[in-house]
Parts: C-alpha cells; structure tokens; sequence
C-alpha cells in the first residue's frame, strides 16, 4: 500500500462489534481466563494484553500505523517526545558510554543530556550537525550513539543522513534520528541507513494541538526489546485516549505536510524580501546551506511513495520528498522544505535584538505565541527565551540562536493572513529604525 492508504489502514483490527473507526480501550488492565493464561501472558508464552502500562490496542494500533509509515519493523509509543529520547537512552546506553550529538538541539535534549543522563555516567559531545569530518572525528571508543535532528529546532539546519550512519556504523554506532520536523510525509531516516527514528507525536502527528505524546521506531531487537522493556518497567507510556487521537492525526499527514510545507515557503520568499528582515532560515530557500537535500518525490525516482536518498556522489544525496498525490498541484508537491521557519530582525545582533523580536511577536493578533509546533494554528515564539531558555548563553550562541531570531510554525490558515499578522510588527520596526 501507499503512503496515504497505510497512514489510513494500518494497525486496526476490528473487534467483534465490527466498527469502522478505532475504538479507544479505556481500559487499565485486561481480564484473562484462568490462572494459567494470565502466567503464559506475563511470562511471555502467550502473546495478548496484560496491563495497559506496555500492552493497549489503542496504542498499538498507533505503534503498527507509524512503523509501517516510517519502514520499522518496531515502534515503542511513550508519554512525550522527551519520554521517547529518554527511553532509548536508557534502553540502549550504559554507564560509561558517549553520545555524540549535534550542537543544533531542542533545548529540552540538551538539558537531558548534560544535566541528567550525565548523572548517571553517560556523557556527550556536540558537534556541528551538517560538518561530516567534524562527526567522523569526534567518535571516540566510549561513543555508542550519534543523535542528530534534521532538520533541527529551530535554524532547519540538515545533515546527509546516509554518508552520517556510514560514519556511526563504520565505528559500531547507532545513529538515531529525531524527525520531528520533517515526519515520515516527507522524509524516511531509516531508508538512508538510520538505526532509530524519534517523535514527538505532539507536533505534526497529532496536527491539531489537541496532546502530548512520543514514539520511537527501530528494529525489533533495539525497539521492539530494549526500548520496550525501559516503558513496559518506568512506564513513561502513551494513553490510550492519546493514542486514538494520533491514529486519526497520521490519517490526514501527507496532506497537511504538503500544505505546511507550500505555504512556509511562500511566506519564507515574502520574509527573505522584506527590508526589516535580516536573514531567513528555511530549507526551501536556494539559499539554504542544505538546499541540495530537499527533493520532490518524482526527482527522486520515488516508488510507491518511498523517497530514495541514495543519490550520493556526483549528484547531491537528496533525503526528502513528498509522494505526488493524484489532484495535488505540482507546487505543493515540490514543496519538501517542512512547516517550519526561523527568522532574525534587522537588529538581531544589536543590543535592542530581543526588544526587536518581542515588538514583531507582539504586535501579532491572529498567530499564536506558544512554543508549540506542527498545529492547524500558526504559532509564533522567540527561541532564546523559551524553547531554549533553559541552555547557557554560550550554550545557545553555539547552536546559533540570537536574541534576535523568531521561529514561526506555519499553520493551514491562508498564507496571506498569516503575512499581514506578521507585517504589523516588521512594518513598525521599519517606522522605528
């Protein structure tokens, strides 16, 4: 099946009653029929549900579903984006081994990294994510996991993943890949030689703002085993009511991802000609310095809607693309840049940079300021002071984030609403410099 056919039909099994949607297992445990049936079910003899911790329908329908999108063989469903990160982490690493992570992190991630997991013997080392040499060189004999969001929160800066996991396995790593922004709709990590793949099912997986939860997906013995035994015993587990609620955010995801992705870069053309600003961060832009990456999915030779990232040597390695869809123009197809846009004001870099940012924040009246991303609604927030509130000043001028940058989220509103929202603040900037 197709992309779209599997984002609608994966992972239900319809119960005795016949329904047609999904139904929500409100349930905290499951009733067995003798003694010994519940021993085999613990032990693991018997597969079936047990306690609604590690085993619901619900949830595992979502599991089935977004495996199947991203090319799993596993999916492991948890309670957040973070719970996911945490899970693999404890699953798969040990006390004296390394992370090797990208400079260019959720601040949520790093703080995982450097105040907590750091607690119990696992250090990291950053690097620049889209400077190979600079990852190869940094693996060291302790380092069992390259960690890397691409593209990443919030300068939508990439990294080739294919020539990435060649590095991580030549070494005996594992590569894992937060694809947050992007979704299985427009890039597949996996199929460019990723071991894991990390959610936030918050964002675009949901689409509508409505809960929080995470996944991660793998192989059956990393995802399936290691990963799943931290959730089954912690229990950072996904409900069930949320997991409904995901099941029929992944049936509309290609289509709103291709209508993300069209109008960020409308307004990213109207942001980069527009005198109050002073620089752009968008993958659909020439500009961008991993422009080469983004790919519609006819360029790549896409079949049956699996994006091909081989394409290394000669020709630029292209890792997105979107699945052309019958009655979907030719532009929104094109479109594989993603939903998300960062933005520095004219002063970025001056002493009245966050005055400037927050002037053009809120001077909005429509565009929603919360740190939230992948929603219906656009959303508008200054990443210096919230999502990355929590890093070191030095900590946040490493990863790029100035007191000058603005991070919009593209909603499903028309393009040109969301321009005249944004005009207001920019258009008094100009007034006032």
């Amino acid at each position: 099946m197709k992309f779209a056919t599997r984002a609608i039909r994966t992972g239900h099994q319809r119960t005795v009653e016949g329904e047609h949607c999904e139904p929500i297992f409100a349930t905290s445990s499951f009733v067995f029929e003798t003694a010994a049936e519940a021993a085999a079910r613990f032990s693991g003899e018997q597969p079936g549900n047990i306690y609604s911790r590690f085993t619901n329908p619900t949830v595992r329908a979502f599991e089935q579903r977004l495996a199947a999108l991203e090319g799993g063989e596993s999916c492991v469903a948890t309670a957040s984006g973070m719970a996911a990160i945490l899970a693999t982490c404890m699953g798969l690493l040990q006390a004296g081994d390394r992370i090797l992570a990208a400079r260019s992190l959720f601040g949520s991630t790093s703080m995982l990294f450097d105040k907590y997991l750091a607690r119990f013997g696992i250090a990291t080392d950053y690097v620049p994510l889209s400077d190979l040499d600079a990852w190869a060189a940094a693996i060291r004999p302790e380092t069992k996991l390259l960690f890397a969001e691409t593209p990443s929160n919030p300068l939508t800066e990439m990294v080739a993943i294919r020539p990435l996991s060649e590095i991580a396995h030549a070494q005996g790593c594992l590569l894992a890949i937060d694809n947050c922004f992007c979704t299985p709709a427009l890039q597949r990590p996996l199929e460019h030689g990723a071991d894991l793949v990390i959610h936030s099912a918050t964002k675009y997986l949901d689409g509508q703002g409505r809960c929080v939860g995470g996944a991660v997906i793998g192989d059956a013995k990393r995802v399936g085993e290691d990963v799943f035994g931290v959730v089954r015993t912690a229990g950072p587990s996904l409900s069930p009511f949320n997991a409904w609620l995901f099941l029929k955010g992944l049936e509309t995801l290609q289509l709103r991802m291709q209508a993300h992705a069209a109008s960020a870069l409308v307004l990213a053309r109207w942001l980069d000609e527009h005198p109050a600003v002073a620089r752009v961060y968008y993958p659909g832009l020439p500009e961008h310095p991993q422009h080469d990456l983004i790919a519609n999915g006819t360029a790549n030779g896409a079949a049956n809607g699996v994006a091909n990232g081989a394409q290394i040597g000669a020709e630029a390695q292209r890792q997105t693309g979107a699945e052309a869809r019958p009655g979907t123009s030719a532009e929104a197809q094109q479109q594989t840049g993603g939903g998300i846009i960062a933005f520095e004001v004219v002063s970025a870099h001056s002493s009245r940079a966050r005055e400037a940012a927050w002037s053009v924040i809120d001077a909005t009246q429509m565009l929603s300021i919360t740190a939230n991303l992948g929603d219906t609604k656009t959303t508008i927030t200054h990443p210096a002071t919230t999502t990355h509130g929590r890093l070191s000043p030095e900590a946040r001028a490493a990863a790029g984030i100035t007191e000058g940058l603005i991070r919009v989220a593209v909603g499903l509103e028309d393009v040109a609403d969301i321009q005249v929202d944004l005009a207001r603040g920019l258009e008094s900037l100009l007034r006032s410099a």
